[in-house]
């Protein structure tokens, strides 16, 4: 189990499959759902759910499974009273999804996820740097492949800062970024929106301009997250014409009303794998799915592997 295969995938120009989204997945089998930290304690309360979670993804045919620590950062973990716990928790986390990897007979690599979960807009940019630096050493330590600074639907220098934590750590850094529709003047703007039928949307910059950005100080690959999927491969376009590295895509489908997912829209297998082909037509060479995105729609698109 290493990242070594991975890059011989990619080196080759051949697809890697990423899971889905562990939160919703969580959600659709029974898990406990925290009222702040939403799927995050599943690690806690629901141990053998999250195994099952990662062990059916690996199942679907994904090469990289997703360490389920996206909404137990430092700055979320403080926020709640759980600060104490945050070492523990992460560790514990990453345990579930490097035995379910260990368990499978196919090389599977463990990814660590970063975001930016909890209250970062009310701090400093120095104020964040310590919760994203002890996360990313917590799980550098922990044993994950990878590291993916997941859905940064924050404004640019925060991500910039976040991409200079990473530098600390000696495991390779995906980057993903979320994306929206500017309803006002059409133009794709790096931000987020809920849903399209969701009005509630936090824009900061043109797209183009945030990625050509980023591409400057960070070399690894670039993905398209925590978007939705009519979004998707307008935004690999971009990303693919402003970045030289490789690029990929994991939309959601629906939106987050805490503490639940709302799966709506929903698209069927076909559909995503249809959507899944544009993004590979278009340059995309990771591809795979955020929240409400199953087991199922990964399965088809394994194909594309």
């Amino acid at each position: 189990m290493s990242y070594q295969f991975i890059k011989e995938k990619l080196d080759k120009n051949s697809v890697v499959i990423l899971d889905g989204g562990n939160g919703g997945e969580l959600e659709q089998i029974g898990a406990k759902m925290d009222k702040d930290l939403w799927a995050g304690k599943s690690a806690i309360d629901d141990p053998d759910k999250l195994f099952q979670v990662h062990e059916n993804y690996i199942k679907s045919g994904a090469d990289v499974i997703t360490s389920n620590t996206y909404a137990i950062t430092p700055i979320s973990m403080k926020e709640y009273g759980y600060e104490k716990f945050t070492q523990e928790w992460n560790k514990k986390t990453v345990e579930i999804a490097l035995k379910a990897a260990e368990s499978s007979d196919r090389e599977i690599a463990v990814a660590g996820s970063v975001s930016t979960s909890g209250s970062w807009d009310k701090l400093t940019l120095s104020e964040i740097k310590p919760g994203f630096t002890e996360q990313l050493k917590i799980l550098s330590d922990s044993g994950v492949n990878l590291i993916i600074l997941e859905a940064m639907t924050s404004k640019d220098e925060t991500v910039e800062t976040i991409i200079e934590c990473s530098y600390k750590i000696n495991l390779p850094v995906w980057l993903s970024i979320s994306c929206a529709l500017d309803k006002d003047n059409g133009n794709l703007m790096h931000g987020y929106q809920e849903s399209i039928k969701n009005s509630k949307a936090y824009l900061y910059n043109d797209f183009k301009k945030s990625i050509s950005k980023f591409s400057k100080m960070h070399k690894g690959p670039i993905l398209i997250a925590h978007s939705d999927i009519k979004v998707t491969n307008d935004a690999v376009k971009i990303l693919k014409k402003n970045h030289s590295g490789i690029v990929g895509a994991y939309p959601n489908n629906g939106y987050f009303e805490k503490p639940h997912w709302k799966f709506i829209d929903n698209v069927s297998p076909s559909s995503y794998l249809d959507e899944a082909k544009s993004w590979v037509l278009n340059g995309a060479q990771i591809i795979g799915g955020c929240c409400g995105i199953g087991p199922d729609k990964i399965k088809a698109i394994s194909f594309l592997k």
